[in-house]
C-alpha cells in the first residue's frame, strides 16, 4: 500500500447561523493551502467550486440545503447588457491600478465606510486595522488588489482578487457607499472581465450565487454564466 508524499487533509466546520439566508444554518468544509503547491491546488479547487478566505479554502456542506452555487464568467462569450454598458460609462473617469496585496490606512477608512453603510449587522463591521490587514496579506498565492481611483486620485473602490491558471477570482470588493449611483460594484467585475480578456484568461469566477439572497442574486445579471450543477459547469440559461 502506497501513501500519498504530501496528503491534502479537509475539514467540516462545526454548524453555524447562516449569513445569508435568515432561519438556516451553514457548514464548511475546509482545507489549508500552503507550501510550494498552494497555487496549483487553489486552481483544482477553484474549478471545483471552492473560494478562499486567507489561508484556507473552503466550500459550503449545509444539510439540506444547496443555495450556495459556484458561479463564473466565460470572458469570451461575455457581452455586456445595456445597463453594465452606461456603468462602464459612466466610470469612464475612474480607473483601475492593481498593486500589491498590502493594506493601508486609506484602504481601511474606505472598507469602514462602506461596512458601516452597506453590512452595520454583519461581523464584518466590527474588523480593526489588523483584521483588515489579515484579510488582505494572509493569502499563500496569487493575489492582487486593484485600486479604483478618479482622476484626482481619490481611492473610491478596492477589489481583492486571485489569479488562476484559468482566470481572475474575485475574493471580495468594497467602495464609497456615497457613490452608489455609479454601480462601483458593478464596474469592478466588469473591469475584471475586461483585465480577463487582456491577458488571454477564460474566466472571472465570482463565488457564491444565491438566488433568495438580494446580497448574492446580482451576480446572475452577469450573462452568459456558468454554474456548477453536481461537479460540472453548465450554462445558466439551460439549468
Amino acid at each position: 500500500m502506497t501513501f500519498a508524499a504530501n496528503p491534502q487533509f479537509f475539514y467540516t466546520t462545526s454548524p453555524l447561523p447562516c449569513p445569508y439566508l435568515e432561519g438556516r444554518t451553514e457548514r464548511k468544509v475546509v482545507t489549508e493551502l500552503s507550501g510550494p503547491n498552494a497555487d496549483a491546488l487553489h486552481d483544482r479547487l477553484s474549478r471545483a467550486g471552492f473560494r478562499r478566505s486567507h489561508t484556507i479554502a473552503y466550500a459550503p456542506v449545509c444539510s439540506g440545503c444547496s443555495a450556495c452555487v459556484p458561479i463564473r464568467i466565460p470572458v469570451a462569450r461575455f457581452q455586456p447588457d445595456r445597463s453594465q454598458s452606461r456603468v462602464r460609462r459612466r466610470n469612464g473617469a475612474i480607473d483601475g491600478f492593481e498593486v500589491p496585496p498590502h493594506a493601508t490606512t486609506e484602504q481601511f477608512a474606505l472598507f469602514q465606510r462602506y461596512q458601516r453603510s452597506r453590512h452595520a449587522d454583519g461581523d464584518m463591521a466590527s474588523m480593526n486595522f489588523y483584521d483588515y490587514r489579515a484579510m488582505v496579506e494572509d493569502t499563500p498565492i496569487d493575489t492582487t488588489l486593484v485600486e479604483f481611483r478618479t482622476q484626482d486620485d481619490l481611492l473610491v473602490c478596492v477589489s481583492l482578487m486571485d489569479r488562476l491558471g484559468d482566470g481572475l477570482s474575485a475574493v471580495y470588493s468594497f467602495f464609497d457607499p456615497e457613490l452608489e449611483r455609479l454601480s462601483l460594484g458593478t464596474n469592478a467585475i466588469l473591469w475584471m472581465i475586461e483585465q480577463a480578456a487582456t491577458l488571454g484568461l477564460d474566466y472571472v469566477y465570482l463565488g457564491y450565487w444565491i438566488a433568495e439572497s438580494r446580497k448574492m442574486a446580482y451576480k446572475a445579471r452577469f450573462r452568459p454564466a456558468e454554474i456548477l450543477v453536481r461537479g460540472a459547469w453548465r450554462d445558466l440559461a439551460a439549468t
